[in-house]
């Protein structure tokens, strides 16, 4: 099975995320074209108006269009690409280009991450957001969160203006997650509330247990030994460890490195660097030597779980615990 990664994999879905309230009205060139109500109400919410079918409307009228709107939101193994076409700049509704254009930046960011914002088209549009994915701008949040998300928190998210001939070209690396349980395997999943460890012989589940933990210990050698402490007795159900896989919130790297997981958020920025980004290799090192070890975040695990028991791809995992996670496969 395989799974796309988004930023170093990322999947950073599954975070728990706390931006600051959008107080920027709507444009009322965006309202007319962009919200667009189902057929059939959402029975909670009445007024739901979902992005798919907001786009489906804008691109009916933008349709003809000589104009477009290319970004590229490059990240350490890749990099996303758009292009999106737009309505000339002194156009009624050029406010919503510049408006769903933000959007569908923003989704994409939080997808796949990015070290920085390179956009190309229409001066109108690429000033707008770019000063909107800058400081004091309406996603500042995202600006301000990707260098976290990246694992280079001491490099500023850049929102730069180029010629389309500049912008990088679109790459995914995507990641190889085995689906069969053959031998002994020891799994763990880290939530906020607990850590839920498995073993695993012959695909037969042969030992399963939830464990409280307190993951505002601002120690993260706290975490290590709870983690540790949990496997360890999983492990005595096995007679040895032939692999270990794992899941956690936030932004897990192809080498598994723990490049931005909201299961420390006290631990100080430098002591993260230190000790948290390698803890999951440690980890595996030091309770069973050199076996394989794959960790993705819950998001993903989810959308790989549903593969496997629906044998079919492509799917969308949705993990809902302390926080909620995305993820596919």
């Amino acid at each position: 099975t395989v799974c796309p990664q988004s930023c170093c994999q990322p999947s950073i879905a599954a975070m728990a995320f706390n931006p600051a309230p959008r107080t920027k009205p709507m444009p009322e060139a965006a309202m007319k074209l962009l919200l667009v109500r189902p057929q059939v109400p959402a029975p909670l919410d009445p007024n739901f108006a979902p992005l798919i079918l907001a786009k489906k409307n804008y691109l009916k009228h933008v349709e003809g269009s000589a104009y477009f709107l290319e970004w590229a939101l490059p990240r350490a193994d890749g990099c996303a690409r758009y292009k999106l076409p737009v309505f000339e700049e002194n156009h009624e509704y050029v406010e919503a280009s510049i408006y769903l254009a933000g959007v569908l930046i923003q989704e994409m960011i939080w997808q796949r991450s990015a070290s920085s914002l390179l956009l190309s088209g229409p001066a109108k549009i690429c000033e707008a957001l770019k000063k909107a994915y800058s400081a004091g701008g309406e996603y500042e949040f995202e600006a301000s969160s990707m260098p976290n998300v990246c694992g280079t928190p001491d490099k500023a998210f850049e929102v730069k203006i180029v010629q389309a001939a500049d912008l990088p070209l679109a790459k995914d690396t995507p990641q190889k997650c085995g689906k069969d349980a053959n031998g002994c395997r020891l799994a763990f999943d880290l939530g906020k509330s607990d850590i839920k460890t498995v073993a695993v012989q012959d695909n037969e589940v042969v030992y399963s247990k939830e464990t409280e933990w307190d993951v505002t210990n601002p120690d993260p050698q706290y975490h290590y030994d709870a983690i540790m402490k949990a496997l360890k007795i999983a492990k005595e159900a096995l007679p040895r460890v032939d692999a270990i896989g794992g899941s956690a919130t936030g932004t897990v790297s192809g080498d598994n490195e723990a490049t931005w997981c909201d299961i420390f958020p006290n631990v100080p920025p430098a002591v993260y660097k230190e000790k948290v980004v390698d803890i999951f290799n440690r980890m595996a090192k030091d309770l069973a030597g050199d076996v394989p070890l794959k960790v993705i975040n819950d998001g993903e695990v989810t959308a790989l779980a549903a593969v496997q028991k629906i044998g079919k791809g492509n799917i969308m995992g949705i993990s809902m615990g302390s926080s909620e996670g995305g993820g596919y496969a």
